[in-house]
């Protein structure tokens, strides 16, 4: 292995551990010529490359990059660990290998990552859906979020409460930071306010 350092083709390895989950062995390996540290990954070679069916009907090679790229943008400013986000991408390529053979729909993988998101931060699952789900209207991103609160008071009893926030003083009811259509204020009052 060449040193990334000096380009020099003599080092030994000190220190060795499973990573990915089994999938990659993750060598921490020192320099004989310049002494400095470097770590280098060894992975079975995918002899079956998965293609993703785009919803247009394209294929194109599977890229867990991708999977990744949109998790992060998803997660943004959250306070999700590089660790979680990098297991989200992992096991989602788990199982999209245990249940497609060649071939895997691109709405699969994005039904795969919410759930994950959803069971991790749920603001993050949100703004993927958003994205995923291609909302044309702010009563479907309304409808995601109730949908959201009805399955995580099933899911996790209690957590609905997280959502639910009292009535504000200027008497409008909030819910999850979002005036519901039927508690708006009417539009003469906005008015008059102005």
């Amino acid at each position: 292995m060449l040193c990334p350092f000096c380009n020099t083709n003599d080092d030994r390895v000190i220190d060795s551990r499973s990573s990915e989950g089994g999938r990659a062995i993750r060598r921490r390996r020192v320099c004989n010529r310049c002494d400095k540290r470097f770590t280098t990954y060894e992975r079975v070679e995918a002899l079956v490359r998965l293609m993703v069916i785009k919803r247009d009907g394209l294929r194109q090679a599977y890229e867990p990059g991708k999977i990744m790229a949109s998790v992060e943008a998803a997660c943004g400013k959250r306070p999700i660990s590089a660790e979680e986000k990098q297991q989200i991408v992992d096991e989602v390529e788990e199982a999209l290998y245990a249940e497609f053979d060649r071939e895997v729909p691109s709405a699969r993988i994005g039904e795969l990552v919410m759930n994950r998101l959803r069971h991790i931060d749920q603001v993050a699952y949100v703004r993927y859906a958003s994205e995923y789900k291609n909302f044309d209207q702010v009563d479907d991103l309304l409808q995601e979020i109730e949908e959201l609160k009805a399955r995580t008071r099933a899911e996790v009893p209690g957590q609905g409460e997280l959502f639910d926030i009292p009535d504000n003083p200027g008497g409008a009811a909030r819910s999850g930071g979002i005036l519901s259509a039927s508690t708006r204020p009417p539009a003469s009052a906005v008015q008059q306010s102005s």
